[in-house]
């Protein structure tokens, strides 16, 4: 067999055998506005020559990123998008993006051509699969109204400029005791320049006055990423209450009404005893009726006790009465009308 034929074919497995290694996609990932890396993974065990060697990267819409020829980059190929953006590492085969952007995502391809083997024919191809990450800011929460009569409070929480979507956004209320999740609709804004996302959640939460409560805001991005929380929003306790002080002005205004009232109510006790011990005219007119009732009476008895007499005593005795009654008739008719006087006055003086 010619040797230059089994040159030819050994030549030919060897670069089917580079195509089928590198068939698979490598994953890379980089931080927005930061450096990312496109490997090529050529070890090129047959140490062929720079000079001989066609190197470029391309993205998915087949736009070049670099190229280099006979050891020498050749910028004219270079698309607009990647200009001044990329340099190669050639110790390892690594091309380097600057300025990561959230549209640099995607799939790119890296091709190695040697020019001197089987008319160019490839003999080194990868693919890699490039994702973008942009760090979240630390989520911060916000009161919208105070505590309502029913005690709750609405807050909201907001974290900026991070890629990609996060998967969960919600509030955690501490207290001594327990921890509560409140789950929150994510209010989800992207930026049409830098392709970064706004998020924000909004709740109304329980609060309690007799219980201290720190209230936190997580963010739960992708798998790769850690959570994010905020900074506590504590809400103390409110200490009891005291009494309200009374006002200098009020206690100088109410002790002369004090006053006045204490002297009031000392002088109505002193007259209401002194009107008990003063006997009225309705009593003296008592006392009079009873006399006079007393005086009847003993007159009665004296006629009864008196003894019977001789008819000339008797006729002395009936003369000496008659005048006597008659002086009695007169003295109590003078009575009689001192008394009915004296009963007009107490009918008609107004009682006490």
């Amino acid at each position: 067999m010619d040797l230059r034929c089994t040159m030819g074919l050994s030549t030919t497995l060897f670069v089917m055998a580079l195509l089928l290694s590198g068939a698979a996609s490598m994953k890379s990932q980089a931080y927005f506005n930061k450096t990312g890396d496109l490997p090529c993974y050529f070890t090129n065990p047959q140490n062929i020559s720079l000079d001989e060697l066609v190197v470029f990267w391309q993205d998915q819409d087949k736009l070049v990123l670099y190229e280099l020829l006979k050891g020498k980059e050749n910028p004219q190929s270079v698309d607009a998008n990647y200009k001044d953006r990329t340099s190669l590492d050639q110790d390892n085969w690594t091309l380097r993006l600057h300025n990561i952007e959230i549209k640099d995502k995607g799939l790119y391809q890296c091709f190695i051509y040697h020019r001197k083997s089987l008319q160019g024919m490839i003999i080194h191809q990868n693919d890699i699969d490039l994702s973008v990450l942009a760090n979240f800011s630390q989520p911060e929460i916000m009161l919208i109204s105070n505590r309502t009569e029913n005690s709750f409070i609405n807050v909201t929480c907001s974290s900026v400029q991070g890629y990609p979507k996060p998967k969960k956004m919600n509030f955690l209320l501490k207290t001594m005791n327990s921890t509560s999740e409140y789950d929150a609709v994510m209010k989800i804004i992207q930026d049409n320049i830098t392709g970064l996302y706004n998020v924000s959640i909004s709740s109304s939460l329980p609060v309690f006055p007799e219980t201290n409560v720190s209230i936190f805001c997580v963010l739960q991005p992708e798998p790769t990423q850690t959570e994010l929380f905020s900074q506590p929003y504590n809400i103390d306790a409110k200490p009891p209450q005291p009494p309200l002080p009374v006002p200098d002005n009020v206690l100088l205004t109410a002790l002369p009404v004090l006053l006045f009232g204490v002297c009031g109510m000392v002088v109505f006790f002193i007259t209401l005893k002194k009107r008990k011990k003063k006997p009225g005219p309705s009593h003296e007119c008592e006392v009079i009726r009873v006399e006079e009732e007393e005086s009847e009476q003993a007159k009665e008895r004296v006629e009864n006790r008196v003894p019977e007499r001789s008819d000339e005593a008797q006729c002395i005795l009936n003369i000496s009465k008659t005048d006597s009654d008659l002086g009695a008739v007169m003295q109590s008719k003078e009575i009689s009308s001192g008394i009915r006087e004296e009963k007009h006055e107490c009918g008609t003086q107004e009682p006490f």
